[in-house]
């Protein structure tokens, strides 16, 4: 079944084509959607929500999209820092006072969020369930030592990239970032995007699906540097199964368990690249938009193992801005044209081993359509 529901306008007929065309190949079940101007202009989705084909991914369909979900926390704090609450050039500390320990104290707020803090993983936690007690993470990243020069150097804050936003929120909102993207962002737009997934939404749910010939046990990592060996700061492997547990979807760990679709993970990042207001909702100033999209750092990546370009919150790809998640989600938006588009999916790709274009077809036929 590729069938394919939901809404596209004709001139992004290519973007319903490319979904039919993954879901005939490879996807089990996928969302896809285009925003222009703080408005739809493609939501659609088909397929299954389970690896046995026997459900349809529906409508109201949510799937952990992993590392897409940054972009949501990073919104968070772009709001705080719009609304003069949140100072992107201030120390962490001026807020989160024990955060200053192990010569910290010059670890800027941007840093944080261009992964150039210095905090890529997180040593001393041997299980995924640790991750669980978000007080004491967030207690000995405040107690640990930078491992480069603050601002010097970038490195894929994987996991700590949320506890650490998610904290400076808490402290400056007394607000926990899942109780403040819900009353801040998704409840103004009427975004079915969620921090963390109550139970009463597991029905819903497309668990993930592991990449074919692996099975659940397949963890998350970064991939190896370009030499083939391991690149540096790797942390707390994550598997499948723990993704699909509920005790994962009742956490909060704001760097990775975000969960929507394509339409909401589209609704809300579109507020960035139509200048601060998606559905006649404002969200932000147009200059409180403007540093997702401008470079704070450029060159390689300690942990990807690759050159990258990363703004205050987002990875950045040449006029775009965005990132994506473990598996092949992933969300781009294009500041020029106003333009956001999104692609969730419960069939993970091996991107280590083979590679996974899926979501820039949709990206490059979203495109498409504006010509």
């Amino acid at each position: 079944m590729n069938d394919i529901k939901g809404y596209c306008e004709p001139r992004f007929g290519a973007v319903r084509e490319a979904l039919a065309g993954l879901l005939a190949q490879q996807d089990v079940g996928a969302s896809a959607a285009v925003w222009i101007d703080g408005e739809p202009v493609a939501d659609l989705w088909g397929g299954y929500a389970d690896a046995d084909r026997s459900t349809g991914w529906e409508e109201s369909t949510l799937a952990c999209v992993n590392s897409t979900t940054k972009n949501m926390t990073a919104l968070c704090a772009l709001i705080l820092a719009d609304r003069g609450l949140l100072d992107l050039s201030a120390p962490v500390c001026a807020y989160w006072p024990e955060f200053a320990a192990a010569g910290k104290e010059g670890v800027l707020v941007r840093h944080v969020l261009s992964h150039t803090a210095g905090l890529p993983d997180l040593p001393g936690l041997r299980t995924v369930e640790e991750l669980y007690d978000g007080e004491a993470v967030t207690a000995g990243l405040a107690a640990r030592a930078p491992a480069w020069e603050p601002g010097t150097a970038a490195g894929y804050h994987a996991l700590t990239f949320g506890f650490l936003i998610g904290e400076l929120v808490r402290r400056v909102t007394g607000l926990g970032i899942g109780a403040f993207f819900a009353q801040e962002v998704a409840g103004p737009l009427g975004a079915d995007f969620h921090l963390g997934l109550p139970a009463e939404h597991d029905h819903r749910l497309a668990a993930l699906i592991p990449p074919p010939s692996l099975t659940d046990a397949y963890a998350a990592g970064p991939p190896p540097g370009p030499d083939g060996a391991p690149a540096e700061h790797t942390g707390l492997a994550v598997r499948v199964r723990d993704v699909n547990a509920p005790a994962w979807r009742r956490a909060q760990i704001p760097a990775v368990n975000g969960y929507g679709n394509a339409r909401s993970v589209a609704l809300v990042q579109s507020v960035l690249a139509n200048r601060g207001t998606a559905g006649g909702v404002r969200l932000l100033s147009p200059r409180g938009c403007e540093p997702a999209w401008q470079e704070v750092f450029s060159g390689p990546d300690r942990v990807l193992g690759t050159p990258m370009s990363w703004t205050t919150g987002f990875g950045r790809f040449g006029n775009a801005f965005g990132w994506g998640g473990w598996g092949g989600s992933l969300v781009v938006s294009d500041p020029d044209a106003r333009m956001t588009v999104a692609y969730v999916m419960n069939q993970m790709a091996d991107r280590e081993r083979r590679g996974d274009d899926r979501g820039m077809e949709i990206v490059m036929a979203a495109y498409g359509g504006l010509h």
